[in-house]
């Protein structure tokens, strides 16, 4: 074998052959792991799905399990301190730069593994091979070292410590640190999350941040015709060989055709499946026309817009202390604030949300603002609308 292994590439070969594989990486962790495993908004093909738990242990030794797991608890704690990687709690160069150690630590705790990492791969490969106690289960990025050394020679060590580099700062560090520390928001969703663009390539559409933590359990990530998701269009691929199929889509909120006199379910199922963009057009009808009679700082104006839920308690504080005198103000936030306390109550049966909205819109109407009262008979013909394909 020669210095330049079988292969013998020039300089761009090298380069051609670590993005390929770092890319293909990529596409597991996103596809599998994350749309289809963590979130359950993808079928895979059992040959689809294999492959992709081969190539993770292969090329990263991370195990199903393990990754679904610590990635529901993100999603159930999200920027607390419970939130395995949270750079609102560790600080952004931590998670940026340590995102895989936050992973590693997080993944020891069984309580973690058993309540969030029900209904992953748990057959005799799993346990055998990907799961393996021998040498901690780094079997395959061992043989990935001996295969580039064979096929690319000396320079496949390069080569394997890239990939060794690749996916702990793009999945961990980039989709975890920045998508929650830099970017923009197309939803106020009750966490910091936010999307980054354009490394679409990079992270196989993972850069869409916040519009996944608005719809989690969406196979696909753009909602702006201006998005590009990557991983959508590799799904869509798969789809048309009948080797995958999505589950769940992004939805939007549109109105009935005919105005409705009265809530009813269907609202109450456009309303709770897309509170977000609910509380944004909250904001956009309701409390932005208020606050154009009201003298109040451009910072408490902006705060006022802001989801309640990412507001500290100096903050509500400054609210409470800057709105009082403006009796709109006042009233427009305890609406808002009930809607919340409605949603939040997540065991409430259909028969007990429609009763609890219904008498929301009744009280609404009789508020005498005459925003509030339009956003409250506006919602009662709410619907939902899959986004298209």
């Amino acid at each position: 074998m020669s210095f330049y292994g079988l292969l013998n590439l020039p300089w761009w070969g090298y380069v051609l052959y670590g993005f390929v594989m770092t890319h293909i990486t990529m596409i597991a962790i996103s596809l599998y792991l994350h749309r289809a495993g963590a979130h359950r908004a993808l079928d895979l093909h059992p040959a689809v799905s294999h492959f992709f738990r081969f190539w993770l242990w292969f090329t990263t030794g991370m195990k199903t399990k393990e990754w679904v797991a610590v990635h529901r608890k993100h999603h159930a704690k999200c920027e607390t301190a419970d939130d395995p990687h949270s750079p609102v709690q560790e600080g952004i160069l931590t998670v940026l730069f340590e995102g895989a150690e936050l992973y590693r630590y997080a993944k020891k705790d069984q309580d973690t593994l058993e309540r969030y990492g029900k209904g992953t791969p748990d057959d005799w490969m799993e346990r055998n091979v990907y799961s393996a106690k021998f040498m901690r289960g780094k079997q395959g990025v061992v043989l990935l070292l001996l295969m580039n050394l064979l096929l690319l020679g000396v320079p496949g060590l390069i080569v394997w410590a890239v990939q060794m580099a690749w996916t702990p700062f793009f999945a961990a560090g980039i989709v975890n640190g920045v998508g929650h520390y830099f970017g923009y928001r197309n939803f106020e969703c009750p966490d910091a999350a936010r999307n980054i663009i354009p490394i679409g390539f990079l992270v196989c559409g993972e850069e869409l941040h916040n519009n996944h933590h608005t719809f989690g359990n969406s196979a696909k990530l753009s909602v702006k015709p201006w998005e590009f998701d990557i991983g959508w269009g590799y799904i869509r691929i798969l789809q048309a060989c009948k080797l995958a199929q999505p589950k769940r889509l992004p939805t939007e909120l549109c109105q009935a055709a005919t105005p409705n006199e009265n809530i009813d379910l269907k609202a109450i199922e456009a309303i709770v499946n897309n509170k977000i963009a609910v509380f944004s057009n909250y904001t956009k009808q309701v409390i932005t026309p208020a606050l154009k009679t009201a003298a109040l700082r451009f910072k408490t104006k902006r705060l006022l817009k802001r989801n309640p839920a990412l507001l500290n308690q100096a903050q509500k504080a400054q609210l409470d202390a800057e709105i009082k005198h403006s009796e709109e103000l006042k009233t427009v936030c305890t609406y808002r604030d009930r809607l919340n306390q409605i949603w939040s109550n997540t065991v409430s049966s259909n028969h007990e949300l429609l009763e609890a909205f219904q008498e929301w819109c009744h009280q609404a109407e009789k508020s005498g603002i005459a925003h509030l009262q339009h956003f409250a008979k506006s919602i009662k013909s709410y619907r939902i609308k899959r986004v298209g394909h």
